[in-house]
């Protein structure tokens, strides 16, 4: 593993890259750490080059007094991260708010994009008017400005499947109890706001597949992956496990990565056939 900081309009972002081959660059959601996906990362060495980092303002990047995180300028981030160190070209894996970025980075900056899976993107704005779903944002932020991080965390926690059956890595679990205000503070509100955009998806020309795991059918972050795959036109497949697979059992996780990554390494250009459709 080699470990580095790039510096991106004079902000460190700290970042990770294992193996050789085909560049992946792994986009993390709340809390925003690398270290969600060291064991994957390591699994996956043998095929890719992978790419983890911390997000801007989370954990050992920096970026924390930067005010308001908007998706544009995560976006740009690992646009740069790819510039930097994968040649100007990469597959992406996003979970969670790391899907929103991807998404994002997919329709912001193409030519950066071999290929994009989006894993439970908490999309919740492309559900349908009076959905349940669409009052977890609200609910968080009001947590939070009553209780502070603690009381988002708590609850942020309660709604997400399969929380409590695994145990997270020590050093990572600190780490995300000091970006519990960064999370809540300031990156909350861009991912509430988030909506696809829809027309320069449906025109990429790289493949982009749609993903959940196969416990989390029905949650608010799984539901708006088969909507978007929908709307955009792109196939869906099921992933094991739940939201976090890849620190419950990082092998079976890294396992279906491989195969989604390696297909669409060997896609042409244009739209990726494989995998499910949406039902």
């Amino acid at each position: 593993m080699r470990t580095g900081v790039l510096d991106i309009d004079g902000t460190g972002l700290y970042h990770e890259v294992r193996g050789s081959g085909p560049a992946l660059l792994m986009i993390s959601g709340a809390g925003g750490d690398a270290g969600y996906y060291t064991d994957v990362a390591e699994d996956l060495a043998d095929a890719f080059t992978v790419i983890t980092y911390d997000r801007r303002g989370n954990s050992r990047s920096g970026g924390r007094d930067d005010g308001p995180a908007p998706l544009d300028r995560q976006a740009a981030d690992a646009r740069a991260l790819i510039d930097g160190l994968a040649g100007g070209r990469a597959l992406v894996f996003g979970n969670s708010a790391g899907a929103l970025i991807g998404l994002t980075l997919a329709a912001r900056h193409p030519a950066a994009v071999a290929g994009l899976i989006a894993h439970e993107p908490p999309a919740v704005n492309v559900l349908p008017d009076g959905d349940p779903a669409h009052g977890f944002f609200p609910e968080l932020a009001a947590l939070y400005a009553s209780g502070g991080g603690p009381a988002a965390g708590r609850r942020f926690a309660e709604t997400t499947r399969g929380e409590g059956t695994y145990r997270w890595p020590a050093d990572v679990w600190r780490r995300f109890l000091a970006n519990q205000d960064h999370l809540f503070g300031t990156e909350w509100a861009a991912f509430a706001a988030f909506r696809p955009d829809e027309k320069a998806l449906r025109a990429a020309t790289f493949p982009v597949l749609l993903a959940a795991g196969a416990e989390d059918r029905g949650t608010y972050y799984a539901r708006p992956s088969h909507e978007i795959a929908r709307r955009i036109g792109a196939p869906w497949a099921e992933f094991p496990g739940i939201h976090m697979e890849f620190l419950r059992t990082p092998a079976r996780f890294a396992a279906a990565l491989r195969v989604a990554a390696t297909q669409m390494c060997r896609e042409t250009p244009r739209r990726w056939e494989g995998g499910p459709r949406t039902p």
